[in-house]
């Protein structure tokens, strides 16, 4: 009559959580009163015995053998993995040819020793395996073997089911990645281009502030290049990377792109994906400033609500028309596809970019993170 609690479960570090030890030993010790619970019944009904003395007995019994193959299963198990080579994961269990002895060894080992400690608390002289015949002592054994060999069958299937969703959910985090890498690969060329278009103009009508510009592109692609390529970096980078932007067009613009950064100093460490916001301040120059005659203010703001980051990126230019491209529900400029796809890919669905009509006209883009995600 034994539990078997042979499979540490599927952790990502070596060192597994407080909560998770404290789950197994639960899962364990239920899986140990179960058993007794059982065994005691069947004992009781068949043989008439006294149920203190049966439960007592059942219960040392469980437990040792619980005790006694999880211990040879470690070991087992401790041994295969220092013959792995460093580069292969470790085993979970040693497998069957090994776990197979284990379960025999160790139920002769929990038999033996929790009839002895019964034997110790209720001063009772319960034969133990070594004074009976052969034929009692595999009858003892099978029998005791039963509940082991379907806790080993339980705690395997558990295991390749949790691996499985490991595995899927490991295969999930790397497509989202891979994907993350995508939009960001794309968007980059798409604002170099934008860029370069805007000084190829700017080159026939005034070579020196072109040449400001090309100077000023240099440097913001230098700065932006190590950014572009990590998976998140701190706000006050992201806000610093606008200014190097905003700097640039407004070498085109001059005076008719009026950009304000506001960033809290609380929540200039926050995390959030690189060059988040890019597309958004390259929309409201393009659909919202450059239209206007006068331009216009162009503001960028970061605040947090409750436990959400909010970011918005507004302009005082020509706002939502028909003609402007700027979709409120699908977003089919490239920059809002992009935005959008960026974010559900790195936040999920607790992520939101939103469109709207400025207060004083314009264009209001907000976006929410929530805090932890952030």
């Amino acid at each position: 009559m034994t539990s078997n609690p042979f499979a540490a479960e599927p952790t990502a570090s070596a060192k597994p959580l407080p909560r998770a030890l404290l789950n197994r030993a639960l899962s364990q010790i239920a899986i140990v009163l179960g058993i007794t619970v059982v065994f005691s019944v069947i004992q009781i009904l068949v043989f008439r015995q006294s149920w203190n003395i049966v439960v007592l007995y059942t219960f040392c019994v469980s437990a040792s053998c619980s005790a006694m193959i999880q211990l040879l299963n470690r070991a087992a198990t401790s041994v295969l993995n220092r013959r792995r080579p460093a580069t292969e994961p470790p085993l979970e269990w040693p497998g069957w040819p090994w776990m197979a002895p284990c379960l025999v060894l160790g139920t002769f080992l929990g038999v033996s020793i929790g009839n002895e400690l019964g034997n110790l608390i209720t001063g009772l002289r319960n034969p133990s395996l070594h004074s009976g015949d052969l034929r009692n002592l595999v009858s003892i054994l099978l029998i005791s073997l039963v509940p082991g060999m379907a806790v080993t069958f339980y705690f395997v299937g558990r295991s390749r089911i949790a691996n499985a969703n490991a595995l899927l959910q490991n295969a999930q985090r790397v497509a989202a990645e891979n994907k993350l890498r995508l939009l960001e690969s794309q968007l980059e060329p798409h604002m170099l281009f934008n860029t370069l278009a805007n000084l190829r103009v700017l080159i026939g009508m005034d070579p020196a502030r072109a040449q400001a510009m090309l100077d000023q592109l240099i440097a913001f692609l230098r700065a932006t290049l190590n950014a572009s390529r990590s998976g998140s970096h701190p706000l006050r980078d992201e806000f610093a990377r606008l200014h190097d932007y905003l700097a640039l067009m407004q070498i085109r613009m001059g005076s008719r792109l009026r950009p304000v950064l506001d960033l809290p100093a609380e929540l200039a460490e926050l995390s959030i994906a690189p060059l988040l916001l890019q597309p958004l301040v390259e929309n409201a120059i393009k659909h919202g400033l450059e239209p206007a005659i006068d331009g216009g203010e162009l503001r960028v703001s970061a605040r947090q609500i409750g436990q959400t980051l909010q970011l918005t990126v507004s302009d005082s230019g020509v706002g939502l028309s028909p003609s402007n491209s700027l979709d409120t529900h699908a977003g089919t400029g490239f920059g809002l596809h992009q935005v959008r796809e960026r974010l559900a890919t790195q936040y999920g669905a607790s992520a939101q970019l939103s469109i709207a009509a400025g207060a004083d006209g314009g264009t209001l883009v907000t976006v929410q993170i929530p805090i932890e995600n952030a």
